[in-house]
């Protein structure tokens, strides 16, 4: 049985990926590091939503940014990818692995 922080944890991770913008997101990081331009061209939106968004992921540390001037660049949490380039949400007891979109 996990215990209220585990599932609190845990419901804050679906939330964050209850959005079909932010899974398509982790599955674009999953190849390579993206700025938010990027981004919102890729998805074919807006830069507002796409930072929402981010903002969102990176909240729960599924993603990490790093600052180059005024510019973020948008990475994958390196604890989230394994060896072998699967992507995998740790939900306390159980790890979930993320199929890529196709």
């Amino acid at each position: 049985m996990t215990d209220f922080k585990q599932a609190e944890q845990c419901a804050k991770l679906f939330l964050a990926l209850a959005e079909p913008s932010r899974i398509r997101i982790i599955d674009i990081l999953r190849v390579d590091k993206k700025t938010v331009i990027d981004l919102a061209m890729l998805l074919k939106t807006e830069i507002v939503n796409v930072t929402h968004h981010l903002n969102v992921l990176h909240e729960v540390g599924l993603i990490q940014r790093k600052k180059f001037g005024r510019v973020f660049e948008y990475s994958l949490n390196p604890e989230m990818v394994s060896e072998d380039g699967a992507v995998y949400l740790d939900l306390g007891l159980y790890r979930v692995v993320l199929p890529a979109v196709e």
